[in-house]
Parts: C-alpha cells; sequence; structure tokens
C-alpha cells in the first residue's frame, strides 16, 4: 500500500465507537464484495440482496461499479494502473460504510487478486467477505446485455476482460455463486442467510 503523499497528516479517531454504531444498528458492519466477469449477475444479485436486506430493516448500500464511475472514478479509464486505482478507491468507501456499521455490497469485475487482496486487507479480520459470482466466459458472452462482448470481439473495445484482459479467478473466496443454474433471488437469498450465520445481522 502507498503512503499518502501529503506528510502532514493526523488520523483524527471518532467520538463513537463501532460497537456503540453497531449496537443502535442492530447489525455489524462489513464489505460483501462480489467480484466477476461482465455480464456475470454481479449488479443484478447486489441490488436484490440490498433490497432483501433493507425489507429486513437492516442498513445496506450498494456500491455498482458504473455508477462509481461516472462520478468518484470518472477520471479513471480501463489500463491495468486505472483498474487497481478504481479499486483501491472503491475499497477504501468499502471500509468507511462497514466502520459505519453499514452492510456494504460492492459489484465490481476487479479482476485482479492483488487488487481484492487490498481491499480486504483495509477491513477487520472476518469483515470482508469476497464472493464469487461463479459465470463462464461463454454464459456472460451469450447475455451480453449492454453489447460489450460484441464489440471487445469487435476490437472496439480495448483491454476488455476475458476477451483481450485477463480476469484472476478468486482462490478461496468465501463464497461462490453459480447464476448459471441458480436464479437471481436464490443467490440474493443465499447471502442473507450468510450474513446470518457469520453474525453480521439478526437471525430473526
Amino acid at each position: 500500500m502507498t503512503s499518502p503523499k501529503s506528510s502532514n497528516l493526523t488520523w483524527h479517531g471518532a467520538n463513537v465507537t463501532s460497537d456503540e454504531r453497531e449496537g443502535i444498528l442492530g447489525q455489524k458492519g462489513c464489505v460483501l464484495w462480489l467480484t466477476g466477469l461482465s455480464a456475470s449477475g454481479k449488479s443484478t444479485i447486489a441490488r436484490r440482496l440490498e433490497q432483501l436486506l433493507l425489507e429486513r430493516k437492516v442498513t445496506a448500500y450498494v456500491l455498482d461499479g458504473d455508477n462509481l464511475r461516472m462520478g468518484l472514478n470518472k477520471d479513471l479509464g480501463f489500463s491495468p494502473a486505472d483498474r487497481a486505482e478504481n479499486i483501491r478507491r472503491v475499497g477504501a468507501v468499502a471500509q468507511l460504510f462497514a466502520d459505519a456499521g453499514t452492510v456494504c455490497i460492492t459489484a465490481f469485475i476487479s479482476p485482479y487478486r492483488e487488487d481484492r487482496d487490498l481491499a480486504r486487507s483495509l477491513n477487520l479480520p472476518g469483515r470482508f467477505i469476497e464472493v464469487h459470482v461463479s459465470t463462464s466466459l461463454e454464459a456472460c458472452e451469450a447475455r451480453d446485455p449492454k453489447g460489450l462482448y460484441k464489440k471487445a470481439r469487435a476490437g472496439q473495445i480495448p483491454e476488455f476482460t476475458g476477451i483481450s484482459a485477463p480476469y484472476e479467478v478468486p482462490m478461496a473466496p468465501e463464497i461462490t455463486l453459480d447464476t448459471e443454474n441458480r436464479d437471481v433471488d436464490e443467490c440474493a437469498y443465499q447471502l442473507v442467510q450468510d450474513l446470518r450465520q457469520r453474525g453480521f445481522i439478526p437471525a430473526a
């Protein structure tokens, strides 16, 4: 991890502890990090999970790849260096959400293991849950809801993950979701159950 460019910095702690925040909310903050190829189902699952959690009075928020690239990360492209910076920023924001007691759900391709490991390192042990949305390239390309694979195959999109740029499959994710044989609701409900079992959200 690189050091800040500015040297005259001091970390300011809060007067309210994480335990106090979580006690008020009745839940524990964590980062649920969905990673997978484009069109694997990450954003769809993330949005459905957010909906299910809010129905259960759980404070949750989705950080979506396209949305952040339209604001916080709009200065970044898709070179390896820009991808790494994109995930570095997202990881830092997600950690802040988790520290505030929120179930933070991210939906990013995040193709490089090193970048995902960095995001994990920002969180307390056990507070980062890597979810591999395991969908084959063939299935993702067949879905292609935005027509991106077609453009990538035609050479219109350089450095497209899975076609002209690599995707490094997670080695030991906490959860693997098979979206080729299970629908969105099944995947989202599995994540709700996992959050309960890990003690992040109430059992009832």
